[in-house]
């Protein structure tokens, strides 16, 4: 329930009007504020919570990785850039560094750095020996499964929509930070896909309350005895209705609850038929080629490579690549088929961090430099990321333009 208008009166000034739910759950107080992530006065609440009442934990709107992020904001500077190619995490750390550059323009534009209320709250648990609670999804796990919950078009929109939110020059409208004020910084970068597509939203939200109220009963539980009877629960403003709903009325089980939610959804097995499906048919193709004239198989096989390895090394060189990874590109995005694992893109990326070693001023400068079209260029670090991006894409239109013309020629 809302803060009642008597206690409200005996609160200080920092809490007056700020939207604080007290739940009680299984002989657990949960004193529940709902922040604004670019607000200062939320992160006076936290302070002044903290300072007027009494609390036996601390619980926050944070994952391991983002919470380990504002401990030490250099830590992204340790990357060890072959490693991230080789798992295949190229494009999960991208849109990572692109998500960054948004907190960057709020930070610019508000004065204040997004999730500083967080920050604080972690700070207070420490300073007063409390223990602190990560109770957010990874949002590594959240993004894939936001990525998953759509359609296949409906990607390129959010592609789109995250590239446009790098490179606009124009400040954050206002009626967009104080819409983050009452929300959530994930729902807000993708709010325009958000608000109509319900399977994003429940990924992004619906679910990420779900955690959260898991979490939090998974905590408090039994084996945590008569210690955690009161807990801080920092929330931003837009989870606060839907994490207290289900703190009051969730019945699963809290930890297998939590862990249905912690799995990453499988990939749609679908464009890897079709993907196998088409290169077999072109393959097929070309081995009629043969059978019916050396010379005509001899030409369809040879398209194979100049449209798959052309194609690739375009990428390439638009990423700005080193000679070396535009080889590296041509001659793996052919062989592609026959050679399973690390794809062209990765093979051209890790040539790329070879020969132009990223330096340390490049992991210095990395989120300034992404904020403009030329840094993606100019800085070592991204332009291997968009090498990886590009040579990817470049395959896999010279897959399709081979295979069209390889059809063409003998049909």
């Amino acid at each position: 329930m809302s803060v009642p208008e008597t206690e409200a009166t005996a609160l200080p000034a920092a809490l007056q009007g700020q939207p604080i739910e007290r739940v009680q759950r299984d002989g657990v107080e949960y004193v529940v504020l709902g922040t604004a992530h670019v607000s200062r006065s939320s992160m006076e609440a936290v302070e002044a919570l903290l300072d007027h009442e009494h609390f036996d934990a601390v619980a926050v709107e944070l994952c391991d990785s983002r919470a380990q992020s504002m401990r030490d904001p250099e830590a992204f500077k340790q990357m060890d850039l072959f490693k991230v190619i080789r798992q295949g995490k190229a494009g999960m750390v991208a849109a990572s560094l692109v998500l960054s550059t948004f907190q960057k323009r709020l930070a610019d534009q508000s004065g204040i750095q997004p999730g500083a209320e967080m920050k604080a709250a972690m700070d207070g648990a420490e300073r007063r020996g409390l223990p602190l609670w990560l109770i957010d999804r990874e949002v590594g796990t959240t993004l894939k499964r936001a990525w998953r919950s759509v359609g296949f078009w409906q990607r390129f929109g959010l592609l789109g929509g995250l590239l446009a939110s790098v490179f606009d020059r124009n400040d954050i409208e206002q009626s967009e930070i104080e819409k983050l004020k009452q929300g959530d910084l994930l729902e807000s970068a993708f709010s325009e896909f958000a608000s109509s597509s319900k399977p994003l939203y429940d990924s992004l939200i619906g679910e990420r309350d779900a955690f959260m109220a898991a979490r939090l009963r998974e905590e408090a539980g039994p084996s945590a005895g008569a210690e955690n009877r009161r807990v801080l629960v920092v929330i931003g403003a837009g989870h606060l209705k839907g994490l207290c709903t289900l703190l009051r009325e969730q019945q699963d089980d809290p930890a297998t609850k939590v862990a249905e939610l912690a799995v990453s959804p499988p990939k749609a097995r679908w464009p890897k038929w079709v993907a196998a499906g088409l290169v077999l048919l072109v393959f097929a193709a070309i081995g009629w080629a043969f059978h019916r004239n050396a010379s005509l198989g001899t030409q369809a096989l040879m398209a194979w490579v100049l449209f798959t390895g052309g194609f690739a090394a375009l990428g390439a060189l638009v990423a700005g690549g080193h000679p070396l990874s535009v080889v590296a590109a041509f001659i793996a995005a052919p062989i592609k088929p026959f050679r399973p694992g690390i794809p062209a893109g990765g093979i051209s990326a890790m040539a790329e961090a070879w020969a132009r070693r990223p330096r340390v001023v490049d992991f210095d400068t990395l989120r300034d430099d992404i904020v403009h079209w030329s840094g993606w260029w100019k800085n070592r670090v991204a332009r291997t990321l968009l090498n990886f991006f590009l040579v990817s894409v470049g395959t896999i239109i010279g897959e399709y333009s081979a295979g069209i013309h390889i059809f063409k020629s003998l049909f």
